[in-house]
């Protein structure tokens, strides 16, 4: 489970959390660690954007909490990537400051937290970009600690070699 802030502009537009560019930092993070959006529920501690794109006020994610509370209880997440301070101070009051804390894991009834600069931070601030690189980095290396190793996939049988000019009904069809 990943927990952000607010919806930003693109994302109240189109309805879905991280859309815009800090959506597609987030997209490339999760794939060089093995991920996709598939993989994982997104979504953020207010469900409406703040006026003016604003810090979330408390009494607005206190006003979410219920409905992020239920998303929790309906994933019932192994793991949860929080982004950015807004997240971090809702979701772990007390434990420190995002630049503090980010890439630590923190155990909450067997759930494990792990706060990380936001995509966006990144974007605006070249530098984190390689401290958000690692803590993704470790959350993979948590994942497989945790999850069990696939199956391993039995092996397809070798076709038998085909032998003289293919049937008529095994026809080679054009390109064009």
């Amino acid at each position: 489970m990943i927990v952000g802030e607010a919806p930003g502009a693109n994302e109240d537009l189109q309805g879905h959390p991280f859309v815009g560019a800090a959506g597609k930092l987030l997209d490339t993070l999760l794939a060089q660690i093995g991920l996709s959006r598939r993989d994982v529920f997104v979504t953020n501690v207010l469900k409406c954007r703040p006026p003016m794109n604003r810090d979330p006020m408390p009494n607005e994610a206190e006003a979410c909490l219920p409905y992020l509370r239920q998303q929790f209880a309906l994933v019932r997440p192994k793991a949860v990537l929080i982004l950015g301070r807004h997240a971090l101070e809702r979701m772990l009051p007390g434990v420190g400051g995002i630049s503090r804390v980010h890439g630590q894991i923190f155990m909450r009834s067997g759930v494990a937290f792990m706060p990380c600069y936001h995509p966006a931070a990144a974007l605006h601030n070249g530098a984190l970009l390689a401290d958000l690189q690692r803590d993704f980095d470790r959350v993979r290396e948590y994942l497989d600690r945790l999850l069990p190793p696939p199956e391993p996939v039995a092996a397809e049988p070798e076709p038998a070699a085909a032998k003289g000019p293919p049937e008529p009904d095994q026809e080679q069809l054009p390109l064009i």
